[in-house]
């Protein structure tokens, strides 16, 4: 996605949410630093596709403005600087550390600027420097953690961002205030490894104490999100905030990857598939209000038909209603990469039976609303979300507004509404 329009700097944004949030640090850095026609193109690394259609990217933007500086940032020019740097069409390359640090913008020294992620982690111990505003968005995403300590086989990301650091929570709070004053009527956290905030701040606080400073702090706040989460790493001040606070919103998206143990043992996660059930049924029974979405991976190495059946069964048995579905994809460097691969027509197959599934699942959720009233946050493109974070038709509407609607039906995956009198 593009952020902002391209009179001076554009940025292009890839991956999830804590690159968006970042990407708007990169535009205002940029903009301070005199630049007058500047592409910046902010990689994901979490799949090799990803990094492929960075790559496709740069390539038709300098097609497009051929008279356009171009510096590639994120996660893949970290881990592949030099493969970038490579590329004609790109004039500078800059590591994760640099592309939130002002001076980085300040003049281009050299083609190539990234830090080892080790010692970038040592002097930069907390994310992005917080920020006023996402330009087009009625919701602002405050990246509260940055980078991982955990070794799934299948990521590269710790490679890209290095351990995890987190930012104090009484700078979280003092960023999260000026969201509330600048008209923000949701704030999502997030960050690489969101349910590991606070291990490395004195005391150990964890992400259930942060929520419910906020929430605490912030009266005015009418919605707080929490972005993707481990839910093994879920503390019980989190799981009770769902319970006992309304302003938190009834919906997690969840890293889940897989419905069977012998592939999750070989992904090295850290969660078993009972756990995740368990996770969601706990929830659920905490706040019946409350969706889930998560990641699943098809085809990864060893997976067999018996496997993926389980890995599909668990959307049902969870109660997942939005899917992230990614076709296993083997990074360089990882484990994963030299295991026993599956055949590419079987992952395709795979991957497609799970997106199958989950449109299932989406449209089992969106007609269980029907009849319900709901409270809606609008948003742009004639589109809102309601607090479980289901998409809503709100043609006519204009953005940052809150609602009360009934849903009346659904189509094109999200819910039809009419405007409640009160």
């Amino acid at each position: 996605m593009t952020d902002g329009a391209a009179a001076k700097v554009e940025v292009v944004t890839f991956g999830c949410r804590l690159n968006l949030a970042e990407s708007q640090t990169i535009r205002e850095l940029a903009g301070q630093g005199g630049e007058q026609d500047l592409v910046v193109v902010n990689t994901c690394a979490v799949t090799a596709e990803s990094t492929r259609q960075a790559r496709q990217a740069i390539r038709r933007l300098k097609r497009d403005r051929p008279g356009a500086r171009i510096v590639v940032t994120g996660c893949a020019a970290q881990i592949e600087p030099d493969r970038f740097a490579a590329m004609p069409e790109v004039a500078h390359v800059m590591g994760n550390a640099e592309k939130t640090r002002a001076v980085s913008w300040s003049g281009f020294s050299g083609r190539v600027n990234v830090a080892p992620v080790a010692e970038a982690a040592r002097r930069d111990n907390a994310p992005a420097p917080v920020l006023a505003a996402i330009e087009g968005h009625t919701r602002a995403f405050l990246a509260v953690q940055n980078g991982c300590d955990h070794s799934c086989t299948f990521c590269v990301i710790p490679a890209g961002r290095g351990p995890s650091r987190s930012v104090a929570p009484e700078a979280v709070v003092a960023q999260a205030r000026k969201f509330v004053e600048t008209g923000h009527k949701e704030i999502v956290l997030t960050g690489v490894d969101l349910t590991s905030w606070g291990a490395d701040l004195p005391g150990g606080p964890k992400l259930g104490q942060l929520a419910r400073l906020i929430l605490r702090e912030l009266p005015d706040l009418p919605r707080l999100r929490l972005s993707s989460i481990d839910c093994i790493e879920a503390d019980p001040a989190l799981i009770r905030a769902f319970a006992e606070e309304e302003r938190l919103a009834p919906s997690l998206h969840l890293s889940l990857q897989s419905g069977d143990d012998l592939i999750l043992k070989r992904m090295k996660r850290r969660h078993s598939r009972a756990e995740s059930v368990a996770f969601c049924a706990e929830l659920r029974r905490l706040r019946p209000d409350i969706a889930f979405g998560a990641d699943l991976i098809a085809g990864f190495p060893t997976e067999d038909e018996a496997m993926a059946a389980r890995t599909r069964a668990l959307i049902e048995d969870c109660g997942l209603s939005f899917l992230h579905v990614f076709p296993f994809s083997a990074r360089p460097g990882t484990p994963a990469a030299l295991m026993p691969r599956v055949a590419p027509e079987a992952v395709k197959a795979r991957a497609a039976l799970l997106r199958e599934a989950g449109e299932t699942a989406l449209t089992r959720h969106l007609q269980a609303q029907v009849g319900r009233r709901l409270r809606i946050l609008t948003e742009r493109g004639g589109m809102g979300r309601a607090d479980d974070s289901t998409p809503v038709h709100t043609p006519g509407l204009p953005p940052g507004r809150i609602l009360l609607a009934e849903a009346v039906g659904h189509a094109r995956g999200a819910l039809d509404v009419t405007l409640s009198s009160s």
